[in-house]
């Protein structure tokens, strides 16, 4: 019954889209697709109009920002800008935050590629155990370890330094990199290894002249990851630093003020937050679009 009544469905559909004319089809695809770019379309400018509105302000000055609501800068200035530039403890902040998330993604690119590999090719007691567990500190808040990070850096002398925000870091960049980079490497043939032994190859050699480029994409994927949490986190950042080592989003606050909120400067700030992530995204790409085909992505 349920056979005979699929074919029945099926013979009343191709009836029906046989007595429908080319006139027809073709109205109804160009209707769909005006939805889809109109779908699309909506989708761009609620994405780039905060976008758009932050550069805007951040070309105004308090007083316009303040004022009426203008679409564009009335009267076009990069004082903000050049005030950013001109103050050391504002670009520092900058220099700051890449600093310790280059040491972040280093150390966890380090650690996460042989911790990978030995998931992905080899078999031992308590393995998947083993990775579930590294998985797991992904699911607590870093709230929770702020009192011992805080306590142990302060105790051993790497309080507001570069290396305790980026070892913080580490904690739940380097679990999400290796699951990454295994799903990546699961899928290369083991064949490729034992080959590589037969023709005489090291371990080493083989790992970095053979391997790692067969799995780059799954690399580029987990910078891109490992990059955007550490380059937005703020909590451990700001409770490991005091002022040698303040990331950009600790001195954005300094903004409000008894006489109230510097919004040009607060918006130019945001800006250049910005740009950093977009350079990521450029380099890594290519990258990036083929590891989200991949993997565990």
């Amino acid at each position: 019954m349920y056979r005979l009544d699929n074919a029945q469905q099926g013979e009343k559909y191709n009836t029906i889209f046989s007595r429908t004319t080319p006139a027809q089809r073709r109205k109804r695809n160009a209707r769909s697709r005006l939805r889809s770019r109109f779908l699309l379309g909506l989708y761009l400018f609620l994405m780039i109009l905060p976008i758009y509105w932050l550069i805007n302000m951040s070309l105004q000055t308090n007083s316009e920002i303040l004022g009426s609501m203008t679409l564009w800068p009335q009267n076009l200035t990069f004082d903000n800008y050049i005030g950013i530039f001109t103050n050391s403890s504002w670009y520092m902040g900058y220099v700051n935050s890449m600093l310790y998330v280059a040491l972040n993604m280093l150390i966890t690119i380090c650690v996460a590629l042989p911790a990978a590999y030995a998931f992905s090719r080899y078999r031992f007691i308590g393995d998947k155990h083993l990775f579930f567990w590294l998985l797991t500190n992904l699911m607590a808040p870093p709230a929770v370890f702020l009192l011992p990070y805080f306590q142990l850096y302060y105790s051993v002398g790497l309080f507001d330094t570069h290396i305790a925000v980026a070892l913080a870091h580490c904690l739940f960049n380097i679990p999400l990199a290796i699951w990454i980079l295994e799903g990546f490497m699961s899928s290369v043939p083991k064949e490729i290894d034992e080959t590589a032994y037969i023709d005489g190859y090291s371990f080493p050699r083989f790992f970095i002249k053979i391997f790692i480029p067969m799995i780059r994409s799954g690399i580029g994927v987990t910078l891109f990851f490992l990059f955007m949490f550490s380059w937005v986190e703020l909590l451990l950042a700001r409770t490991l630093t005091a002022t040698d080592a303040q990331p950009i989003g600790m001195i954005m606050t300094r903004t409000s003020t008894a006489s109230g909120i510097d919004w040009g400067t607060l918006a130019a700030a945001g800006v250049l937050t910005i740009v950093p992530g977009i350079l990521v995204v450029y380099f890594v790409r290519n990258h990036i679009a083929k590891g989200f085909a991949l993997g565990r992505t």
